[in-house]
């Protein structure tokens, strides 16, 4: 099971105010519980990259226009250049380092390799994960659905086609092993 998979109950968020000042708050990345000092203006972002050393997450526009720094909180695809730290108490927070299980790779990710869907690789970690939360949560997607679910990201090297192309790949393997192992 992969971290984005686990459902075990977290703890609750103290109710307690936080700031001005810095304060100490405990965040769950990738399955694991993380305490880190922050400002109330932190983003998350920056605590991914910077403070827990995870640097798949991109800055790209630090806009939320690119979504470069896409990741998952709660399941939910956030850009996380525009979310702050203290928000994201309690939730669980997937960045592209968690996404797979151990040593096996996402569906999407092999599918990414396998398609040549990059090229720079600036924006591969969104795309990602964006694609990936879609597949896992419609593995019957659409060429329509797939453009939907990139719409927000910016690949200037113009990778589009083979995102596309491995993406509904992915959504293929998925569906065989769902249909082979009932």
């Amino acid at each position: 099971m992969s971290y984005a998979e686990q459902r075990e109950p977290l703890p609750s968020p103290s109710n307690a105010p936080i700031g001005p000042e810095v304060a100490s708050v405990e965040l769950h990345v990738n399955g694991k519980a993380v305490t880190v000092r922050v400002d109330p203006a932190t983003t998350l972002v920056e605590v991914v990259r910077d403070m827990l050393g995870l640097t798949g997450t991109k800055v790209g526009c630090d806009r939320g226009a690119c979504s470069a720094c896409t990741v998952w909180v709660d399941g939910e695809v956030i850009s996380s250049c525009m979310t702050f730290a203290l928000d994201v108490r309690g939730k669980r927070i997937v960045t592209i380092e968690g996404l797979a299980t151990g040593e096996q790779l996402h569906p999407v990710q092999r599918a990414f390799i396998e398609h040549d869907a990059l090229q720079c690789g600036f924006c591969t970690p969104g795309m990602v994960m964006s694609c990936a939360r879609l597949v896992d949560r419609n593995p019957d997607c659409t060429l329509d659905d797939v453009k939907q679910a990139v719409s927000g990201h910016l690949c200037r090297c113009g990778t589009y086609p083979n995102i596309f192309k491995a993406t509904l790949a992915a959504a293929a393997s998925v569906r065989k092993t769902t249909e082979s192992s009932t």
